[in-house]
């Protein structure tokens, strides 16, 4: 990567701004990290239903590759009612809003920080709000990562159980007990368990996102997102079906779908370098971050030796995988989709003519 040599070997340490945000369906709590610039939008982040930012997010934000974009796009985190670290059980008398209210939620937190555009980052239940934010308000550049929709219905189970068989795949529970007791750990102590099964409510309850994908070269006014959309699964992860079916509602113009191997439900935490690989490309694609800085990224995908220090045995079989979907483009093009390397995600936006899949 070409930086001056002051960005590259100082420490960055952004403003922090940490408030709740009044609005129409009650506070939400928002923490700012940078300073908002013109012509240069906000990563906005909402985790999912029992994490808050921090255990949503905070391995792939503290990730060294994430810093390139976070010294140049400021992060606005904003969490639903009652769902930040620490809260206090919301009062009786409180009417837990709906999914659709929570995204109604969100133009007023742009308003109260003066934000102008942000590119959406949610998972699961964050995920949704955005998509639901994004096909309101069409203003928006929407990045899904990991999980869109799952239903969780098996009320036998315990509040944690409920949700962690919502983020992990059966295997993933089996196998990976460790990831698994930490985010047992971090639901079970950091979040307030009557707020936490509201939100879930409310998450079970939610309208379809009832969108339809626009026929391709037909200018109809059919209801789908129409800014640029990252989709991000896990190939182990309980919602790959979801996220799939999400993907055939989007404009395949302006859509990439990336499925990574050897991945379970959290892929910005299992996986956040390849996460932030795609991001910075996907950010690139809209201009808001220079060629330049793309450049020690390109040449870490480009040696499997190199990545493979980095992040051991898994990525080898990645950059393998990468290597074989470029040579299978032409096959997969008969089914509606691209499979490319993570170079060419950030020119979807500009001349793909089918949705682009991404696997690595």
């Amino acid at each position: 990567m070409v930086l001056e040599e002051n960005d590259s070997d100082s420490v960055f340490e952004p403003h922090i701004t940490d408030e709740h945000v009044e609005t129409q369906y009650g506070d939400v709590h928002c923490v700012m990290t940078g300073t908002v610039k013109p012509n240069r939008p906000v990563i906005l982040t909402l985790p999912d239903v029992g994490l808050n930012h921090k255990s949503c997010y905070e391995s792939l934000f503290t990730h060294e590759d994430m810093q390139e974009i976070v010294r140049h796009l400021p992060v606005c985190h904003v969490e639903a009612p009652g769902q930040h670290e620490g809260a206090k059980t919301l009062p009786a008398v409180y009417t837990y809003p709906s999914m659709e209210q929570i995204s109604e939620m969100l133009p007023d937190v742009l308003k109260h920080f003066g934000l102008r555009s942000v590119v959406g980052m949610g998972v699961g239940a964050g995920a949704y709000i955005l998509a639901k934010f994004a096909v309101s308000f069409s203003l928006f550049c929407c990045l899904n990562a990991s999980q869109s929709v799952l239903q969780i219905t098996d009320w036998t189970h315990t509040l944690p159980d409920k949700i962690l068989t919502h983020m992990f795949g059966k295997d993933e529970i089996q196998t990976n007990h460790e990831l698994v007791a930490t985010y047992r750990h971090y639901i079970t102590t950091t979040m307030n368990q009557s707020n936490v099964s509201q939100f879930l409510r409310s998450y079970n309850s939610r309208s379809a996102l009832e969108m339809e994908r626009p026929p391709l070269g037909a200018n109809t006014n059919v209801k789908t997102l129409t800014c640029s959309t990252l989709l991000v699964v896990g190939d182990n992860s309980p919602a790959v079906e979801a996220v799939v079916e999400c993907n055939s509602k989007l404009n395949p113009t302006k859509t990439t779908f990336l499925k990574m191997a050897d991945c379970g439900g959290l892929p910005q935490v299992d996986q956040p370098a390849k996460v932030i690989e795609a991001l910075k490309y996907f950010i690139q694609g809209m201009g808001h971050l220079s060629s330049a800085s793309m450049t020690r990224l390109r040449s870490r995908t480009g040696s499997g030796s190199s990545t493979a220090s980095h992040e051991g045995p898994r990525s080898r079989a990645h950059t393998d995988e990468l290597q074989r979907g470029r040579t299978h483009s032409h096959g997969a093009e008969k089914h509606g989709h691209t499979h490319t390397s993570m170079e060419n995600v950030s020119t979807v936006n500009q001349s793909a003519s089918k949705s682009t899949e991404v696997a690595c």
